[in-house]
């Protein structure tokens, strides 16, 4: 659990409560649910229509990891590395073939299958090169969901506004109700711009830096194994890879 992230969420609700109260404005008035409905139904439909299928669903799964942080483990990543070579110089590539099933991530499974194939370093980096491409360009496109929910939510929210500014003109016969009327009608602008910038954007960096992060990872995987099949010496690898981690 990302205990930042929530710490995070909190604080800035907080704020904003907060600041309502201290203002002397009632929090109850910003609970409505119309505007809610607006601003979250009509930036949903907006973003569902400019991305494809398999780019929404894996944007909306991928949402989770701002709270439940994928683990990225560069040093252990090293210290495999340098184990395999160990036992690649000493008994051969093919002595490998019984790591498979434990190295866990399925990218260096792959990798590590290609090298006890006998594949030279080139025909390794060539193939996972094009998984790293496939697997980098995805999910950048799945974190973009979230910024292009950012750039509609505060537009939808006015235009939730607007609908209710058209909903109070239509009560100009009884002008007590108007002042709460006009209020009510800009809360779905709080909304869109409010969802925008402490859910949608903050969201959509995370996962970027998430991202980055393990890419990072597997181009690490990607340098250790093409050493190995180099037949490098194990205390290179590791001097190397070492440069991975900060």
């Amino acid at each position: 659990m990302d205990i930042l992230s929530m710490l995070g969420l909190v604080v800035a609700v907080a704020g904003i409560l907060g600041g309502q109260f201290l203002e002397g404005g009632s929090i109850n008035v910003l609970l409505q649910l119309a505007a809610f409905l607006i601003v979250i139904g009509g930036t949903l439909g907006a973003v569902m229509v400019q991305h494809p299928l398999n780019i929404f669903l894996t944007g909306i799964k991928m949402a989770r990891w701002v709270f439940v942080t994928p683990k990225i483990d560069k040093q252990q990543l090293l210290y495999r590395m340098t184990a395999w070579g160990n036992v690649a110089r000493k008994d051969g590539i093919l002595a490998l073939e019984g790591q498979i099933k434990t190295a866990g991530d399925p990218f260096v499974q792959k990798g590590l299958q290609l090298l006890v194939d006998g594949n030279s370093a080139e025909k390794i980096r060539a193939v996972l090169d094009i998984d790293l491409n496939t697997y980098e360009t995805l999910r950048w496109q799945a974190a973009r969901v979230w910024e292009a929910a950012a750039g509609y939510a505060p537009t939808i929210g006015i235009l939730g506004a607007v609908l209710g500014l058209v909903h109070v003109m239509q009560s100009l016969g009884e002008p007590a109700k108007l002042g709460a009327g006009i209020a009510v009608a800009f809360i779905a602008t709080i909304y869109g711009v409010g969802f925008a910038n402490l859910v949608f954007l903050p969201i959509a960096g995370k996962l970027k830096i998430l991202i980055a992060r393990e890419v990072v990872l597997r181009e690490m995987a990607i340098d250790g194994l093409c050493m190995i099949a180099n037949a490098e010496n194990p205390h290179f690898i590791e001097n190397k890879l070492k440069g991975y981690i900060s």
